[in-house]
Parts: C-alpha cells; sequence; structure tokens
C-alpha cells in the first residue's frame, strides 16, 4: 500500500506549512534520505526526506500551497501502484503540548503619518529585505522585485558562503594546535565536494528564511527585473519574459554592488575567477594568486591556505587592507606570511595576464622592476561598484555621481518618491550598513523622521579576525586631532592565550580633551564580536572612562576591551606600567 508523506510538525506552535518547492517530481525514484521537497513556515525553510524507499507516486499539494500540519502532500509506493486513500485529505492538527502564550507584537502606529500605501523594492538582499519587513510592520503593501535568489550578493554568493569556505579553513587549521593541547590527530586533506556541500546548504537554509520573512509579512515577491519608465512607473521583466508596468506611492532602489573587473590586459584567460568563481571551484586548486590585498583577497587567501592552497596575495599599495589600522594590519602580514606561509607581495602593478602550460602567469611591475608569478588560478579581489545596470534612471531623472545614486541622510533621492539604499549609494558597501540605511528608508516613507548616521563597525575574517569601528590612528593624526592610544597584547590574556596562543592586539584611540573614543581595533580570537562593546559605547557618546566603570567578566577574551581602556589613561591591571607617561 502506498505511504502518504504528511506535512510534518516543525516547531510546538506550527499549525501548517507551505510546500515552497517539490526537488523531486511525479514519477521520480526517491530512496530513504533523499530530499523530496521544501517546506517553508512563518521562521524558515526546511527539507522534507524520504522515510522510504520507492517512487513519487502522486504529488497531492502544489508549490505555495498552505497544508495543515498531517495533512497529506504526496504519496510514496512501488512502481504502477494504485493509490487507494482519497487525495489531499487534510488532517487536522494533533494538539500540540501546553505552550507560553507568545507575546503579544508591538501594536501597529494608531495612524499613518504618511499617505504611501505601497511600495515597490528593487533588489532582495539584506537592505531591500530589511526595509521590506520593516513597511511592512508599519502598514505598507509591499512588493520586491528580486532577479535571483532572495538574500542577494551576501546570502548567496558573498559574506555567507565566504564564512563557510573560512569555517572549514579554520578547523583545518586547527589540527596544528591539536599537539599543544594533548589531542592526538592529524590533518589528511579537505574534502572539497563536502566543503561545496556545506557551502550549498548553508546558503539555501538563509535564502530560504528570508523567503519566509517576506511570506510571514505578507510582503509579494516578483522574481525579475526592473528598469524606471519614468518616476511613478517602473517597467518589471518577470522570469517567464512576460513584462508588467507596475506603479507604486514609494520606489526604493537596493540594487546592490558587483564585482570591479580592472583593464587587465589577459583578463578574460582560463583560469582567471572573480570571488563568484571561488567560491564553487569544482576542485580544489594547489595554487592560487589573489590580486588585491583588501577584504576580499584576504578573506580568501585566509580560506584557501588554511585548506592547503599556496596563496601569493599581489597588492599596489604598500600594505594590506589598506583602509584598517595599519599598525594592526602589519601585525596580521606577518602572521599570514610567517606563521601561515603565504607569500605576499606589496607595491605590485599587474600589467598583464597570460595561459602557461601550468597555469595561469601573472606580470606585475614592482617599483620600476617586471616580475612574474605562476599559479594554477589567479583570483581578482580588487574590490566592488555599484550596480545600477539596466535600471534606467535617468528615464526618472534620478541623479548619480558616476554610478553612485546620490542620497541625503533620509535616504532619498532628488526625486520626491524614490528612495536608494545599500551599496548603490556607494558609500560603506557592508550588509549591516544597507540593513541600517533600510530601515530609515522605510521610516521616513511612511512619515517618520529618521536619520542614518552613527557609527559603521565592520570586520575582517581572517585568521586570528581582524575588526574595527570609527577612526584609524592614521586618519586622527590626518584630522590634527589630539589623541592617546592604549594598547594591549591579547598574550596578556588567558582565554585568548588558551584559544590561540594569544595572537593578536587591542587599540583604543581616545581623545585627549574629553576621554571620547575616537575609534577601536582588535586583532585576535572573536574580534567581530568584541568589536560591538566599543560600537555600543560610541554610538551613545560614552567615554573611555564608561568603559573602565564596566564590570567585565573572568575569564573571557572581551575583559581585554577593559584592560585596553585602562592601559589607554594609564592605569593598566594586566600588563606591567609603561615607562612613559601620558601627560
Amino acid at each position: 500500500m502506498a505511504t502518504e508523506v504528511k506535512m510534518p510538525q516543525l516547531g510546538l506552535t506550527m499549525e501548517e506549512g507551505t510546500v515552497d518547492e517539490w526537488v523531486k517530481h511525479e514519477g521520480d525514484e526517491v530512496k530513504k534520505g533523499d530530499v523530496i521537497c521544501k517546506i517553508a513556515t512563518d521562521k524558515l525553510t526546511n527539507d522534507l526526506e524520504a522515510e522510504e524507499d520507492g517512487v513519487l507516486l502522486k504529488i497531492v499539494a502544489e508549490e505555495g500551497e498552505d497544508i495543515p500540519v498531517q495533512g497529506v502532500i504526496a504519496y510514496i509506493g512501488a512502481p504502477g501502484e494504485k493509490i487507494d486513500a482519497p487525495a489531499a485529505a487534510a488532517a487536522p492538527a494533533p494538539a500540540a503540548a501546553p505552550a507560553p502564550a507568545a507575546p503579544a507584537a508591538p501594536a501597529a502606529p494608531a495612524a499613518k503619518k504618511s499617505d504611501v500605501e505601497t511600495v515597490g523594492i528593487i533588489g532582495g538582499g539584506p537592505g531591500g529585505y530589511t526595509c521590506a519587513v520593516r513597511l511592512a510592520q508599519l502598514g505598507a503593501k509591499v512588493t520586491v522585485i528580486e532577479k535571483s535568489k532572495m538574500g542577494g550578493t551576501c546570502v548567496n554568493i558573498g559574506c555567507i558562503p565566504t564564512k563557510v569556505l573560512v569555517h572549514s579553513g579554520d578547523v583545518a587549521a586547527s589540527f596544528k594546535q591539536m599537539d599543544d593541547i594533548g589531542v592526538v590527530g592529524e590533518f589528511k586533506g579537505v574534502n572539497w565536494d563536502k566543503v561545496q556541500a556545506k557551502r550549498e546548504y548553508i546558503v539555501n537554509r538563509m535564502s530560504g528564511g528570508v523567503s519566509a520573512l517576506m511570506k510571514a509579512n505578507k510582503v509579494k515577491v516578483i522574481k525579475g527585473t526592473a528598469e524606471f519608465v519614468d518616476k511613478k512607473t517602473v517597467k518589471v521583466t518577470k522570469e517567464d519574459g512576460t513584462t508588467e508596468n507596475m506603479s507604486f506611492d514609494a520606489t526604493v532602489i537596493a540594487t546592490g554592488s558587483k564585482n570591479f573587473a580592472p583593464p587587465i590586459p589577459g583578463l578574460d584567460t582560463e583560469g582567471v575567477i572573480d570571488s563568484t568563481g571561488a567560491l564553487s571551484l569544482k576542485t580544489q586548486p594547489k595554487s592560487m594568486i589573489i590580486v588585491g590585498g583588501g577584504v576580499i583577497g584576504v578573506e580568501f587567501a585566509t580560506a584557501y591556505q588554511e585548506m592547503g592552497t599556496q596563496i601569493t596575495i599581489l597588492e599596489g599599495l604598500p600594505r594590506i587592507l589598506g583602509p584598517c589600522d595599519g599598525e594592526l594590519a602589519q601585525q596580521l602580514e606577518k602572521i599570514m606570511t610567517k606563521d601561515q606561509g603565504m607569500d605576499i607581495h606589496l607595491e605590485c602593478m599587474v600589467q598583464k595576464i597570460e595561459k602557461t602550460a601550468g597555469g595561469v602567469k601573472v606580470t606585475v611591475d614592482h617599483k620600476g622592476a617586471t616580475e612574474t608569478y605562476e599559479a594554477e588560478k589567479v583570483l581578482i579581489a580588487i574590490g566592488r561598484r555599484t550596480n545600477i545596470d539596466g535600471l534606467n534612471i535617468d528615464a526618472a531623472g534620478i541623479a548619480n555621481d558616476r554610478g553612485r545614486i546620490t542620497v541625503n541622510d533620509r535616504q532619498e533621492t532628488n526625486v520626491p518618491g524614490i528612495w536608494a539604499i545599500g551599496d548603490c549609494v556607494g558609500k560603506t558597501m557592508l550588509a549591516h550598513t544597507a540593513m541600517s540605511m533600510g530601515e530609515v528608508a522605510a521610516e521616513n516613507i511612511m512619515g517618520g523622521d529618521s536619520h542614518y548616521g552613527g557609527v559603521e563597525p565592520s570586520a575582517v575574517y581572517s585568521n586570528p579576525e581582524f575588526a574595527g569601528v570609527g577612526l584609524t590612528e592614521e586618519q586622527v593624526k590626518e584630522k590634527g586631532i589630539p589623541y592617546h592610544v592604549g594598547t594591549f597584547p591579547l598574550t596578556a590574556n588567558a582565554k585568548a592565550l588558551i584559544e590561540n596562543g594569544g595572537l593578536g592586539t587591542m587599540k583604543f584611540i581616545v581623545d585627549d580633551k574629553y576621554g571620547e573614543i575616537l575609534g577601536f581595533h582588535v586583532l585576535g580570537a572573536r574580534a567581530s564580536d568584541l568589536v560591538a562593546e566599543a560600537a555600543i559605547a560610541m554610538d551613545m557618546e560614552g567615554t573611555i572612562d564608561d568603559v573602565i566603570a564596566t564590570i567585565h567578566s573572568h575569564p573571557t577574551i572581551y575583559e581585554a576591551v577593559r584592560d585596553t581602556a585602562c592601559v589607554a589613561e594609564d592605569r593598566p591591571m594586566n600588563m606591567p606600567p609603561s615607562k612613559k607617561k601620558r601627560k
């Protein structure tokens, strides 16, 4: 007898789910454990696996259909087997165990301050989907137009999949410390297929989660592209090729950025890839040249070197990570070369790229001398540029500066009713800044008075991590601000010493007159998390004394934040006093 495939209960309070996508189709052979469809709930998307071998005889629930928990969605059985049970009989959901009542959602504004009812958002990345959620919360009817998968570059081909590779590399690198901590084992290499499978799983899970958020907030998503016809109308070309002119009370541009391809002869040579290509290589290369020692280049260098690829970085500037604090960037460069075995060559301007028998050759000008480097692959990681391709912004009269859409601190363009957020405005190209801009735009569209500003923390997922917020010491000097510095070596922090041998340093840059925190930078374990404390303090206009006055738990790495503040104020608690006192 054919077996019913039922809507699973994925949580105590779940009453129904949506069949988001059928992976298997009627007549397909399935084996126990095969993913047959994807189920979406209000919070996330899950894979539904077959519980036995057989053939998918009949699909009862169509894609996009809501089915009660334990309702029948399909049948699996032997080839040619007849189905006796009535189709699509949805069983009532079983009584769930008593659960605490969920807290009431925040009340919507008593009265809308805006006449806006419909909003169209072009782009479903971090800025776009965050803006959509906030608009929906404020009562707008929202449509998102996204040409690919929800989540944009960050979720699908940027921040998230890169961190999967970095994590695999970090775990591989941890084998080098096993003997030191008394664990017996050895590093036998990387299963590249499993690394890629993990990347795909995480990406699909996160992208599915964004789609579920849209559904939960009743946001309409159209897969396609959009271009302006005039100030009030966009032409949407859908996935099936059909077009539709759509008008909204307000339109938000959230089209993000794209990889920058410099005019280097031979850029189209076989074996030359960009960051998107570097995420999904079919096999792990034995060697790779990375052109660019910025954030993208350093993160890929870290991941691949730790997994066994020999990395060479070619950087045009006198140091890697140019926008970051110079003192700590130099420390990281030393770790990458001396400890991790990378080759880093600075002040190298690429002249041409050529195919060789063994891979690819890069010719550079190094301070007037010609040098060549060869590897199996060459990754171009020089940076990203705003993406307004195909938008036809001139038809709407939208002002821009060399492709960067011009906005004020309310995220308004020069055209009333059109807003822009995220990378396409050409400011700080980070997912979290795009999200913040998205919320600002949403609140202003719905009649609020919100302004983008404040501190912008950032992180580099090297090993150890490198993060910062506020001004670097170089920037403070350039501005002529009287300042003093406190640095604290993480070798003096017990938890850091345990985790990675105490690699790294923390650094506060403090205004002399008021004790205002001008900048905080950290190279070390968990730097991407540690930077948050300083960011909050700076955003609240806290002083270095406020950090010192805050009790930090022990033993933690984050207590080193207070230790660094103490050093800045000539009162070190966990290192010898400085011979040179601050005046």
